[in-house]
């Protein structure tokens, strides 16, 4: 599995990286921006992401656009719901408002809140049917 992390605090992205680690290949993005840049280049590849764990709150571009733009994307390349990624958003626990609409719009399937807990991660991860 590949798995991109996308999280601007560096403690948070070396607790995800140690996590995921074990899982598969993990990529690293500090920001929306370079998530993207890095979905397109792994799509470009032929070696696309499994998993995105991605923070909402971060500079340049947020998790949520970061979000919409990669499923752009997907539709742009007729992905059909099989070959999309599977996208965790992590947040603090006052941002929920925004989780909520990643959901209505269909941008995330699942999320877990800071501080980050592995076997709440895990058991995402798992029920995305990405692991046994």
């Amino acid at each position: 599995m590949r798995i991109l992390i996308v999280e601007d605090d560096f403690t948070s992205r070396k607790v995800l990286q140690k996590i995921l680690s074990k899982y598969g290949e993990c990529d690293i993005a500090v920001n929306g921006e370079e998530a993207v840049e890095a979905f397109k280049l792994a799509l470009e590849e032929a070696a696309p992401y499994s998993l995105i764990c991605m923070d909402i709150m971060m500079p340049i571009i947020d998790g949520q656009q970061a979000l919409q733009r990669i499923r752009n994307i997907e539709r742009e390349r007729n992905l059909n719901y099989d070959q999309e990624v599977k996208a965790i958003m992590i947040t603090a626990l006052s941002d929920l408002q925004n989780v909520n609409e990643a959901f209505s719009k269909g941008w995330t399937n699942s999320y877990i809140t800071k501080p980050i807990d592995s076997s709440a991660l895990i058991e995402e991860i798992r029920e995305l049917g990405l692991i046994e």
